[in-house]
């Protein structure tokens, strides 16, 4: 059969299909944001960067009003939706992912954990006669889209199970800097509005178990939690988090019989007569949207919203969160500008903290054979995956905005997450990029 020619706008489309699903693509855009953000506070416009976030946005309703800067609406709003869709992850880890048993999880929990309270613990012990001592959930996190951008860039000779493991503990870190927030970042509780959410919340429960499968009755009622979140004083992402665990991930029709009722579908559309036009026959439109419903039934909500997300948290509310938070001003005192108790914390906690508590709590999973090393590992891959897990950035520079209300604590935490992120990320591609593709990185 002869291959279809390319149209001039599929030729053009192509390319960035590919692009977009390349696995470092998101990490890139990212990075370039926070060039962007730091170039412009740092340039002749810097006075409109910071403006630019401070304008409020207003929602009214009737007498009610929601007025916020735009900073408030990105880190509050939009970085809801950024953890509603970690949510996702975490649940569908859970259910059948590198998290769905103990023999799996074991492994990836126990390097996340020595990963978020190695760096708490240096952090704190830094700051501890220091006002910035409440900081400490800050070096905690590690950035999966840098992370997993950085992997992918080090060479096709690192074994897949090396990137799983990587990804299941990223993902068991962010369930870590998830509970930091809701237990340790919480202003002044306001139960009248957490309960309000909570009713919400259980309508949504509800649903899942009547059967509730519609996006619409989720963003509707998850929209209503994330108010009552918001007004509560719990921060309004952990709502993001508790939503996404009510959304259903099971399917209305079998695999089995999906394949089934599909190949039938198949067979009655190719038996239809053609009608020598552009357009189908009413018959094979109908089997169409056979084809359409089967499909839906065979997905699961979950996926489905996830996989429908996900494009636009990588690409639009990741970059755009750096962008808001990243903007910091370079000047000739940098060095003395890092030299104060919490940016050394913080990137002594990142570089230092993360790399020997992935490193030492994974080998003590080994020595005690209750764990084991990725497929076709060895140490020196863990080693670079420990000093990779040191890319804090997004989630770092999230809660370091929920530590401090002084907005001198504030800078002085992103210099040590810029620079812990650029020194952990270098050191651990470096050290990833050298391995040679010979048994010599399975060696002690």
């Amino acid at each position: 059969m002869k291959e279809k020619t390319q149209t001039p706008i599929e030729k053009i489309i192509a390319p960035v299909n590919r692009f977009i699903h390349l696995e470092y693509t998101s990490g890139i855009v990212l990075l370039l944001a926070v060039v962007i953000a730091i170039i412009w506070a740092n340039s002749s416009f810097s006075e409109s960067y910071h403006h630019l976030w401070e304008k409020h946005l207003s929602i009214a309703f009737d007498t009610h009003t929601l007025n916020k800067p735009l900073h408030i609406w990105i880190n509050d709003g939009l970085m809801a939706l950024f953890f509603f869709v970690i949510g996702l992850e975490l649940k569908r880890e859970f259910i059948d992912g590198e998290l769905s048993t103990v023999k799996k999880a074991a492994m990836p929990m126990a390097a996340a954990l020595g990963g978020m309270l190695v760096p708490a613990c240096i952090y704190y012990l830094i700051n501890i006669n220091s006002g910035g001592a409440h900081g400490w959930g800050i070096p905690m996190a590690t950035d999966i889209a840098f992370a997993l951008a950085l992997l992918s860039m080090s060479g096709k000779q690192i074994p897949p199970a090396v990137k799983v493991f990587l990804s299941a503990l990223a993902v068991a870190d962010d369930l870590g800097a998830v509970l930091v927030i809701a237990f340790f970042y919480t202003a002044q509780v306001n139960f009248m509005a957490l309960g309000i959410a909570g009713l919400f919340l259980l309508v949504l429960l509800i649903g899942n178990r009547l059967g509730v499968r519609s996006s619409a009755f989720y963003l509707v009622f998850g929209i209503c939690v994330w108010i009552g979140f918001l007004l509560s004083g719990v921060h309004a992402t952990i709502a993001g988090v508790l939503v996404a665990f009510t959304i259903p991930a099971v399917t209305r029709v079998e695999e089995k019989v999906y394949a089934e009722k599909l190949r039938k579908l198949s067979f009655d559309f190719e038996e239809e007569i053609p009608n020598n036009s552009t357009l189908t026959t009413p018959a094979q439109h109908h089997i169409i949207r056979k084809v359409k419903q089967l499909s839906l039934a065979a997905e699961t909500p979950l996926q489905k919203i996830e996989h429908s997300l996900h494009p636009y948290v990588a690409f639009l509310i990741m970059p755009l969160f750096a962008l808001a938070n990243s903007g910091i001003v370079i000047g000739a005192d940098i060095f003395t500008a890092i030299l104060n108790p919490v940016s050394i914390g913080v990137t002594l906690g990142l570089v230092v903290g993360k790399f020997t508590g992935v490193l030492l709590f994974s080998f003590l999973m080994v020595r005690t054979a209750l764990g084991a090393l990725p497929q076709g590992a060895g140490w020196k891959h863990m080693a670079g995956i420990a000093l990779l897990a040191g890319v804090g950035f997004t989630i770092s520079l999230f809660i370091s905005g929920l530590a401090f209300e002084d907005a001198l604590l504030v800078i002085q935490a992103k210099y040590g997450i810029l620079l812990a992120s650029l020194v952990s990320g270098s050191l651990g591609f470096l050290s990833l990029r050298l391995l040679k593709k010979d048994r010599s990185a399975m060696e002690g």
